[in-house]
């Protein structure tokens, strides 16, 4: 029996290839425009945002929203 593909964008994807991908693709300058949080406006890594996300529900569910829509936006062009 073969197992179903996950339609689910965030499957397999760990939180720190989610916010990597997103630094590749707008910068740390454009991701505190999007997503007005301090690591990502004041002195930010990827270090540091992890550290806030996995502690903040909110702010993850806005950096995971942003994922999609950047892969929604790589699946039109």
């Amino acid at each position: 029996m073969t197992e179903g593909i996950s339609n689910d964008p965030l499957h397999g994807k760990t939180l720190e290839n989610i916010v990597t991908s997103l630094v590749e693709f707008y910068g740390w300058e454009e991701m505190g425009d999007r997503i007005n949080i301090r690591c990502f406006t004041s002195d930010p890594s990827v270090k540091s945002s992890l550290k806030f996300l996995r502690k903040t529900p909110w702010a993850r569910e806005k950096v995971e929203n942003l994922y999609i829509l950047m892969r929604r936006f790589h699946a039109e062009s």
